[in-house]
């Protein structure tokens, strides 16, 4: 896989197909492989990018406080380096917080924006539970333990209890010794003071918001402020998952996503 300077940053990608381009932005604990099933679904119709996000899998890692700002403008940077002028945003979780910032720094180059578990500032309940994972982390130093102490919080009760063997495949990538810690500790902090709250109204892009109704990071409180302020927009929810709803509702996420791009794309 290439990687390519952008910035403060080295970020490693992955591009499969041809057509319009959709840039997919992972997660706090992911990396690229996250979007797999999305990239195998749309490469046949549209240019389908997604990347390491720094301090994840092969980019950069994060060694020192960074912003979501900071990291919006590092997926400008990579949009730059790919020759993408417009694309189709979709963020998930921390890539939905970088995705807001890339539609408020460079509106021109967004042609649509998902926001799949995402809010405009973290909650109070979503604040203890990523201060709860980075604590562990810090304690334990281990992120076998860190993932045993997590999993549960990304889907579902019912999923959790009814699909033993997808918990400990989640439990297994994300509990990856080869992740860097100051990276995951200092992306945590990125999400918690992230706030764009006042500034929902200046988001003019058409905006896809997704949201899981048993979602505790990233709660209804934050889809509701979302959809109440960011005008053109569209909310889809997933009454039956929680924060990894792309996965425990893929069949309903995959159509949504596909509707979407059909209707957006020029």
């Amino acid at each position: 896989m290439p990687i390519v300077n952008c910035g403060r940053f080295d970020v490693n990608y992955i591009e499969d197909g041809d057509g319009f381009p959709i840039v997919l932005i992972h997660g706090l604990a992911g990396d690229h492989t996250a979007w797999l099933p999305q990239i195998a679904a749309f490469k046949d119709t549209y240019r389908v990018i997604a990347m390491d996000n720094p301090g994840s899998g092969e980019s950069s890692p994060v060694d020192a406080p960074v912003t979501t700002e900071e990291l919006a403008d590092t997926m400008i940077a990579l949009m730059d380096n790919l020759g993408v002028d417009k694309a189709h945003v979709v963020g998930r979780s921390l890539g939905g917080l970088i995705g807001q910032h890339m539609a408020l720094r460079a509106p021109e180059r967004i042609q649509s924006m998902t926001l799949a578990a995402s809010t405009p500032a973290v909650d109070r309940i979503g604040k203890r539970i990523l201060e709860n994972m980075r604590e562990v982390l810090e304690w334990r130093d281990n992120w076998v333990d860190w993932a045993r102490h997590s999993a549960h919080v990304f889907v579902s009760p019912a999923f959790y209890n009814d699909n033993p063997e997808a918990i400990a495949r989640i439990e297994a990538l994300v509990g990856n010794e080869a992740r860097s810690k100051i990276s995951y500790v200092n992306l945590n902090h990125a999400a918690l003071t992230h706030d764009t709250s006042d500034r929902l109204g200046d988001i003019a892009c058409p905006t896809l918001i997704m949201g899981g109704r048993q979602d505790p990071i990233c709660s209804m409180q934050g889809t509701d402020e979302l959809s109440a302020g960011i005008a053109n927009s569209e909310t889809v929810i997933f009454e039956k998952s929680s924060h990894f709803f792309l996965m425990e509702e893929a069949e309903k996420s995959m159509q949504t996503l596909t509707d979407w791009f059909a209707k957006q794309t020029p």
